[in-house]
């Protein structure tokens, strides 16, 4: 609609701006949403005939010519703001980006030459908008953010952004001084997808997004939710990067991987934050690079057995202290320790050297930073406006709208990135009990009921299910781990079962009951006896992981050696025999770093693990103690074939309260391969202990917590027992055994 200008001198009104007039006003603004029906070429009627107009915008330009065949066409500035046009005779109807450059004169003097990025077609297909729209595009990482490519001959970057309330979206960087007027994007209507290809941009450059909302408010600027590189904080812009070209040599591992039965082999893990497992302390204390790390950590976690290393969040994150829990950059390795590349390097090196690499993963909540998903377009676009569905009340963070596909279709990538572009086995999911419940950590009021009246996350329910559906349908053998703390039924159980679909979920319970118990004094022991039993009341219910995490040493909660009661010695042997009980207690592993070697001190992020320790040895007993601990356990397949169904586990003995004492015996496949198991929670040496056993013959002491070699008192059986044909608890023979104090011993049958 036209509008009527008065002139201001004069007093005496103008004709009416045009429709176009209007227009190119509203784009030298930056409020214009469709800059393609105004930028680029195309045939017009002047004079009456056809020409062929070219239209650019260059807000610092002082001229701009059009170079088509050696010849210059110079070009107009028809609407202040930089809109410059250019008229070139109608033979050249059919012009393509790849015909003509635009020769620009800025206002500094300078004269550059580029492609017209008005001239470009779109990339997204419609079915590509279609699958996008419909949240099962497993590649939209592909499709969306910002990826170096070359169309027509010209390299250069396509950007594309999902914010469909904006009224306009630009892409700005030092390549355009940072002003929202040069590069708006082309919308793509209803999907709410905006593109742009920007030739001869190149890999390096950082960009973000300005958006204008429709809401009317000053444009502001957002990383891009598919950058695969960020700047280092505190910046915070998006890298242009590319993550093609690395050459893999982990072709051995992959193949094998997905005809693993992991479920029956030993899993133990070693939970790593890649900024504080060892620092430079003579350069500043800086962070080890993904590379120095690779050439660290991979020999140090072969040395000790592990078989996978679990990394705290890699994707990128803005704030230290939140350990990568508050991610930002849902495809992007952190720059902390360097490039994408890197990061890729360390996986592959991993691999080679046959250790699984798994990472944390945070779908149930992202943070509040401006320059990250929140209000992403203006309006509440990831996560819900209600503050009762959309805010973390413990986290100050906010919730991801799990029923709106767009943001399925967001997850769901990301998890799949992982596992496409850096070859991860698995992730394990953050605060999975969080995303179940409606009323999680709410009050009454503070909480919206499901369509049912129920406090399930419906939306939720079913992301998780069709995620873990997904990842294993095309990664195969990878491992989904839920970190989740409620007695939620069938979570490692498959979907057509009616459960999440997880392979493995963390055993708190068990966690919690155990380090409970072993914070009490020996001498209250026998009261509390029953939380060391309880655990296999409900072992067998879910596919479980025994997790002393990073969790259990943070927040005044001490390191799991200054839990332990007692005298020095007492705190050393008691640690040991957490780890050898944990070892021979059915369910996969996972140690936290520092705990390996006892670590006096709570973990702190900001600071190298306490390595100095390792000259005193007690510590190094203990380094030893989970290195040979992790070595049997790989060993020997009756601790570690059979860890979810009862033909695995045999109690001896549960009910000796008063002596502190439990034995077992854990079974492979092979009901004849056996270990015996018995733990002595108390500081008393027991002569003559008789625990029973099924067969006659030699058991040799295959494993003693208490060996010298660990730094304990070396009290044992001298190498085995012969089993006595005396019947003791419900076995046909038994072993009359010397029981070090606060120790486990395994014997195995010769």
């Amino acid at each position: 609609m036209a509008e009527v200008v008065e002139n201001a001198s004069q007093g005496i009104p103008k004709e009416p701006a045009t429709e176009l007039e209007l227009e190119l006003a509203a784009l030298a603004r930056a409020e214009h949403g469709e800059p393609f029906r105004l930028l680029g070429p195309h045939i017009v009627e002047r004079d009456r005939a056809q020409r062929v107009l070219v239209r650019t915008i260059q807000p610092y330009a002082a001229s701009v010519s059009v170079i088509v065949e050696g010849r210059a066409f110079p070009a107009e500035l028809v609407q202040p703001g930089g809109i410059f046009e250019a008229l070139l005779p109608v033979d050249y109807r059919n012009l393509e980006a790849r015909d003509y450059r635009l020769r620009i004169r800025l206002d500094n003097g300078d004269i550059t030459e580029m492609p017209d990025a008005y001239a470009f077609p779109p990339l997204l297909t419609e079915f590509d908008l279609h699958l996008l729209g419909e949240g099962s595009h497993w590649q939209s990482y592909d499709k969306l953010g910002a990826h170096v490519l070359e169309i027509a001959g010209v390299q250069g970057v396509h950007f594309a952004v999902w914010a469909p309330n904006a009224l306009r979206v630009s892409i700005v960087g030092d390549f355009n001084r940072w002003d929202g007027r040069v590069h708006p994007m082309r919308s793509r209507g209803n999907s709410g997808v905006w593109e742009l290809f920007i030739p001869e941009l190149k890999e390096g450059m950082v960009y973000k997004y300005e958006i204008r909302s429709r809401r009317g408010e000053l444009p502001f600027l957002k990383a891009d939710p598919y950058a695969f590189e960020a700047e280092l904080r505190p910046k915070s812009g998006s890298v242009v990067s590319t993550l093609d070209g690395y050459g893999w040599e982990d072709d051995g591992w992959m193949k094998a991987r997905g005809k693993r039965e992991w479920l029956a082999e030993p899993i133990s893990i070693y939970e790593v934050h890649l900024g504080s497992w060892r620092r430079v302390a003579d350069e500043g204390n800086r962070w080890l690079t993904y590379r120095e790390i690779a050439d660290q950590l991979i020999p140090y976690v072969k040395q000790m057995g592990y078989t996978h290393i679990e990394l705290m969040p890699v994707m990128e994150h803005p704030f230290d202290g939140s350990w990568g829990y508050q991610t930002i950059g849902y495809f992007a390795a952190t720059s902390r320790y360097g490039k994408p590349k890197d990061f890729m390097y360390l996986v592959d090196r991993c691999h080679q050297e046959n250790i699984g690499v798994l990472l944390d993963w945070t779908p149930a909540h992202f943070p509040a930073d401006a320059h990250g998903l929140a209000e992403f377009d203006g309006t509440h676009l990831y996560e819900h406006a209600d503050p009762r569905q959309g805010r973390h009340p413990d986290w100050g963070t906010l919730v991801f709208n799990y029923g709106r596909s767009e943001v399925r279709g967001f997850l769901l990538a990301s998890a799949l990135f992982w596992m496409d572009k850096y070859h991860i086995d698995g992730l394990r999911v953050d605060a999975v009990a969080s995303m179940l419940y409606l009323d999680y950590s709410r009050h009454s009021g503070e909480w919206i009921p499901n369509e049912f009246g129920g406090r399930e996350n419906l939306a939720a329910i079913s992301l998780l299910k069709r995620l873990n559906e997904v990842t294993n349908e095309r990664h195969p053998g990878v491992l989904m781990v839920a970190e989740e703390s409620t007695a939620w039924p069938a979570v490692s159980r498959p979907t057509y079962l009616g459960g999440l679909g997880f392979t493995l979920k963390w055993n708190m319970g068990w966690m919690n009951d155990t380090l409970s118990y072993f914070a009490q004094d020996a001498i209250y022991r026998k009261y509390h006896h029953s939380r060391m039993t309880f655990s296999m009341l409900y072992a067998f219910t879910e596919n479980f992981v025994l997790p002393l995490s990073h969790d259990e040493v943070v927040h005044g909660k001490r390191s799991l050696i200054d839990k332990m009661p007692g005298d020095l010695w007492q705190q050393f042997a008691n640690l040991r025999l957490l780890y050898t009980y944990m070892c021979a207690h059915p369910g996969k592993k996972l140690l936290f770093m520092g705990g390996e070697f006892a670590q006096r001190s709570e973990w702190y992020h900001g600071a190298s693990l306490e390595w100095n320790l390792l000259a005193f040895p007690e510590h190094q007993g203990v380094q030893r103690l989970v290195a040979d601990l992790n070595s049997i356990y790989r060993r020997e397949a009756s601790l570690h074939e059979v860890d979810f169904e009862w033909q695995g586990f045999q109690w001896i003995d549960c009910n000796d309260a008063d002596a502190s004492v439990l034995s077992f015996i854990r079974r492979a496949r092979n009901p004849q391969d056996y270990v015996v198991v018995v733990a002595n929670f108390t500081p008393i040496a027991r002569e003559n202990y008789r625990v029973g056993v099924p067969e006659p013959g030699y058991y040799r002491e295959l494993f003693n917590s208490d060996a010298q070699y660990y730094a304990g008192s070396n009290y044992g059986n001298g190498g085995g027992v012969m089993a006595e044909p005396v019947p003791w608890m419900g076995l046909e023979y038994s072993l009359p055994l010397r029981l070090p104090p606060l120790a486990a011993l395994y014997f195995k049958r010769q």
